[in-house]
This record gives structure tokens, sequence and C-alpha cells, in this order.
């Protein structure tokens, strides 16, 4: 409707929507680092590169994303930029303590990539609707979509095909194939539930 004031969130709400947000990604890539799949974006790069070097997730996640930063100061300004930054590092300390939350005795490889990667989605929704990134992908998408109205979801999964590419080189044929599975649930996710101008409300 033309003339209507744009809603704006408050800061408690962007918090929670920090908290929850980075809460179902972490859960979402621990379902899927037990078994031994990959979603998109930085953390499925950085969950690649966890399966090739035995380095923790959670390191190689937080060091990664360093640069894309300095994109996001600048292209997105400080709030979203120290927001982001906060997220970030709390997906990195949770993925960190998440296995001694939650301990999985038996898992369902194809279960794990359809909630595994619902879960990174519904978290990273939230954390786009609180103009929040998480992570160099995730940033780039957000500028994108804001700038030219390209689809977040539709260029992470562009991205995520590159990256699923050289996972085939890495993981067995099955879990590459769910995998698969598991990055296209989460950006469809983001795809169907995130379109611009159908979300109006900003931080």
């Amino acid at each position: 409707m033309q003339g209507r004031p744009i809603e704006r969130h408050a800061p408690w709400e962007d918090m929670l929507a920090i908290l929850f947000g980075t809460l179902f990604v972490s859960l979402g890539l621990a379902i899927c680092n037990k078994a031994v799949l990959l979603v998109g974006g930085m953390a499925g790069f950085a969950l690649l590169l966890h399966y090739v070097t035995g380095i923790g997730f959670w390191l190689i996640f937080s060091l990664i994303n360093l640069p894309f930063f300095v994109l996001a100061q600048r292209r997105m300004g400080w709030l979203f930029t120290v927001r982001s930054i906060a997220a970030v590092w709390i997906v990195a300390l949770l993925s960190y303590l998440t296995p001694s939350f939650v301990v999985f005795n038996s898992l369902n490889t194809t279960y794990a990539s359809i909630v595994g990667g619902g879960l990174v989605g519904i978290g990273m929704l939230m954390l786009f609707r609180h103009r929040t990134g998480l992570g160099g992908i995730n940033i780039l998408a957000i500028y994108l979509q804001e700038r030219w109205g390209i689809r977040a979801g539709y260029f992470q999964l562009a991205v995520d095909l590159c990256i699923l590419t050289a996972a085939f080189f890495v993981l067995s044929s099955d879990r590459f194939g769910l995998s698969i599975v598991a990055a296209a649930v989460l950006n469809l996710t983001i795809a169907v539930n995130h379109r611009p101008g159908r979300y109006l409300a900003v931080s």
C-alpha cells in the first residue's frame, strides 16, 4: 500500500532474532556435521574445510568470514556489520558448544539433510529479516537483493553449486547427493519466504 510507513524492528526484537536465528543455524549445522553433510554458503565451505583438514568448524567459520566484514561495512553500514559479526561469532561459539548439549546416538542421513538444511534456512531467514548476515555469501546475497533485486536464495543456490562441485571430490556419493538436498532445502526456504518488497519491516 503506497504511503504506508515502514515498520521498524525494535532493538530487543533484533536481539531475539539474532539469538534464536543463530540457535537454529547451529543446531542445523550440528545435525549436518554429525551426518557428514554440507549445507550452503560460508557455513558449507567451512564444513568442507573441516572435513578435509580436521580443524574445528567453529575456528574455520570465524576466520574465513573476516574479509567480508569490510564489504559489509562499506556497502551495508556499521549497524548491519556489527549485527553480522555478532551472529557469526555466536554461531561459531554455539557450534563449538552444541555437541556437548545434544548427542545423536542414531541419525538417519536423509532426515538429517532435510531437517538440518531446513533449520539452517529458517535461522538465516530470521537473521535476513533483521538485516543481519551470516558470513560472506550471505552478506553479498543481501547486498545484491537490496541493490539489484536479485533473490538472495537463488544467488546463494548458484554459489552453493560451486561449493558442492568441490565436495564431489571429498564426500562419498551418498553424502554428496544428500548434501545437494540439504543445500536445496536451505535455499528454497529463503527464496520462498524472503522476497524483495514482500517483507518491509527494517531495523
